[in-house]
């Protein structure tokens, strides 16, 4: 159904009418292309604000893009990335780093979807040994696909191995806005501030129409100038280079300019919807054994283990994703416009579910 509300992904909702009003008023007149415009240089100042005066912006289209092109930059041929096994690059990009980037990922397992220190040590190893894939660079996601959040002094922690090594690290942001919103700090303060060299920032689950960008956090240093001279050619290369970039620039001023007020709101919002419907799932599990949350709702995930039948049944009345067909376990999604009747009608549907 066309307006079925869901819980399948945050990806599922609307544009937040902020931005489609930003469009609209730079949709005026004539504006030099491939960025040359004052909405993307606003976005670099808005850059700066957010992570720091010597961070730079570079507006793609999408998630997946700013992804492979961040880690491109930052990998040669002979080298790989370390991430997790459930990490978005890993399972969810369609091979995309692997062929479009030329990519090897060296993956470590995760309950929790967060890489450890020790997880990330178990991959730095044969450093000069021609015969394995030599790791450059740490890619870990910030909110995790398992919905849960790494506060800075975790990332800081990685960060420090990882520059010891020699390797950057990466963080793939598509929900930093969640993030931030849930650790209540500023993106700045765990990213920037504790080490993260590039950032993948999202806009699309938030509220944007086809926004992302990818933030090099420190041009002041070498390997961050190295970084950002490359993006450009990579940005191009990689089909990422929007001609009219003043609109995709808007999308990410709407919802980041000033402190990032727009996009905090909607995933405080987004956040607090999850937090209620875990909640409700908690209740319910008390007089039903059968279902069980074995991750806590940090964000705006929630990720119950349900019957097969059951799952079914409510599948009937709300759009979502299985997530482990071994285990049951489900993914819940709650959006920036979700509402409290749509957490109230799942609950309904699942109580309505288990009782026949």
């Amino acid at each position: 159904m066309a307006n079925q509300r869901g819980f399948a992904s945050d990806n599922y909702a609307g544009v937040h009418p902020e931005v489609m009003a930003r469009m609209a008023q730079v949709n005026e007149g004539h504006q030099v292309a491939y960025g040359d415009d004052t909405e993307t240089a606003r976005f670099q100042e808005v850059v700066k604000e957010l992570f720091g005066k010597n961070a730079v912006g570079f507006p793609v289209f999408n998630g997946t893009g700013a992804n492979v092109i961040a880690l491109q930059a930052a990998v040669k041929r002979w080298e790989a990335v370390v991430c997790v096994e459930t990490a978005h690059i890993n399972l969810d990009e369609g091979g995309a780093p692997e062929k479009m980037g030329g990519l090897k990922l060296w993956t470590v397992p995760s309950p929790d979807g967060k890489l450890s220190v020790e997880g990330l040590k178990s991959q730095l190893f044969d450093f000069g040994f021609v015969h394995r894939a030599q790791p450059a660079v740490v890619s870990i996601t910030q909110t995790t696909e398992m919905g849960t959040v790494y506060q800075p002094a975790e990332v800081a922690a990685l960060a420090d191995v990882a520059h010891e090594h020699g390797l950057l690290l990466h963080m793939d942001g598509a929900r930093l806005s969640n993030a931030a919103a849930a650790l209540g700090k500023s993106f700045k303060e765990f990213t920037t501030d504790v080490g993260v060299d590039l950032v993948s920032l999202g806009a699309t689950k938030i509220g944007a129409l086809a926004a992302e960008a990818v933030i090099v956090t420190d041009i002041s240093s070498p390997r961050g100038a190295e970084l950002a001279s490359s993006m450009p050619f990579l940005r191009k290369t990689s089909m990422q280079l929007p001609s009219k970039m003043r609109f995709v620039s808007a999308q990410l001023n709407a919802l980041f300019a000033d402190g990032a007020k727009v996009a905090l709101e909607n995933a405080k919002r987004a956040n607090s919807m999850a937090a209620k419907l875990y909640e409700g799932v908690l209740e319910i599990a008390k007089t039903h054994p059968e279902v069980s949350m074995p991750n806590p709702a940090q964000a705006n995930a929630v990720f119950p283990i349900l019957p097969g039948h059951v799952t079914a049944k409510v599948q009937e009345d709300f759009r979502f994703y299985i997530w482990d067909q071994t285990t049951g376990q489900v993914r819940w999604m709650c959006a920036w416009d979700t509402t409290e009747e749509d957490v109230d009608g799942l609950l309904i549907s699942l109580r309505s579910a288990l009782s026949n």
